[in-house]
């Protein structure tokens, strides 16, 4: 008995971890489920866009255990991505798929919800940016800066509502798990607003608006459809909107005080259906988002 005790010892002390680990629906409240749960919506979109325009296939060939049966996303394609950005895209996928294991390893979820990622749906969104009818329509997939430019549309919206609801939260381990994917989701935008930034004043093909202006236009729209003032900014702004009001470049968008914007989940419902209203689905979820906060909006306006 003796001789056994110290694996005994240790087995015991491994169940206690495995059961009592922080990261367990039962120890955490209905609103701190809810607000962990609802990011799925945003990290199923960037894991999908992410790993085809990469790799040409998404999450049920690389994780098919994590979508819980839900559709498949709409229109999905491989993008022409010179093999630098086919890196930072395929890196971004993967990284992303840590998400949702990390998300569901803390909450129960939802399934995949249904996304419509075809280039028609994309198309939309940035002649509603535009306030033109872009000929020939925007095409995310065609080469690698339409991809980035298209890429500009998401982590940062998650990333805002990252910062919205990481004050909210109770659990300690709910607020560690949020920073944590706050840090890589702003990670991901400032690499992306990078790139970018890098051609700011380039056209883009063949379109004869810059990849400033496209930014600028894109951010308008959304805070536009937000509802909310200004929690967003494209690459540049007038110098009075810059770090501490005197410089136009912006790389990385903040406030007055160079701190993130924050959003609430109905501001991001508003955004990701491109309605303006939490309870219009639309956009890239054509029959909405899913979790008890954004299905609590639906009949509803907000």
């Amino acid at each position: 008995m003796t001789a056994n005790f110290p694996f005994s010892l240790f087995t015991s002390l491994l169940l206690l971890f495995c059961t009592a680990s922080p990261f367990r629906h039962r120890t955490l409240s209905k609103s701190d489920v809810d607000l962990i749960e609802f990011p799925l919506n945003l990290e199923y979109f960037e894991a999908e866009f992410f790993l085809w325009g990469a790799l040409g296939h998404g999450l049920d060939t690389v994780a098919p255990n994590l979508t819980l049966g839900g559709p498949p996303p709409i229109g999905a394609q491989q993008a022409r991505l010179n093999p630098f950005v086919k890196d930072i895209i395929t890196q971004f996928g993967y990284q992303e798929v840590g998400h949702l294991r990390a998300i569901k390893s803390t909450v129960k979820g939802f399934p995949r919800p249904l996304l419509d990622l075809s280039s028609k749906t994309f198309a939309k969104v940035m002649d509603s940016a535009l306030n033109l009818t872009l000929e020939p329509p925007f095409d995310p997939y065609a080469n690698e800066l339409n991809f980035l430019i298209a890429s500009y549309l998401i982590p940062y919206v998650g990333l805002t509502g990252y910062v919205g609801a990481n004050p909210l939260l109770t659990n300690p381990h709910a607020k560690r798990l949020v920073a944590g994917l706050l840090g890589v989701e702003s990670a991901q935008d400032a690499v992306i607003r990078t790139l970018l930034y890098e051609r700011a004043t380039n056209s883009v093909h063949p379109y004869n608006i810059t990849v400033a202006d496209f930014t600028s236009r894109i951010s308008e729209l959304r805070n536009q459809l937000g509802g909310s003032g200004i929690k967003d900014e494209g690459l540049i702004v007038p110098p009075y909107r810059g770090a501490e009001g005197w410089i136009q470049g912006n790389i990385i968008a903040g406030n007055r005080y160079s701190l993130s914007y924050k959003r609430t989940p109905t501001e991001i419902l508003r955004i990701i259906y491109g309605t303006g209203s939490a309870d219009k689905p639309g956009g890239f979820y054509p029959k909405g988002a899913d979790g008890r906060i954004a299905k609590s909006y639906l009949g509803k306006h907000i």
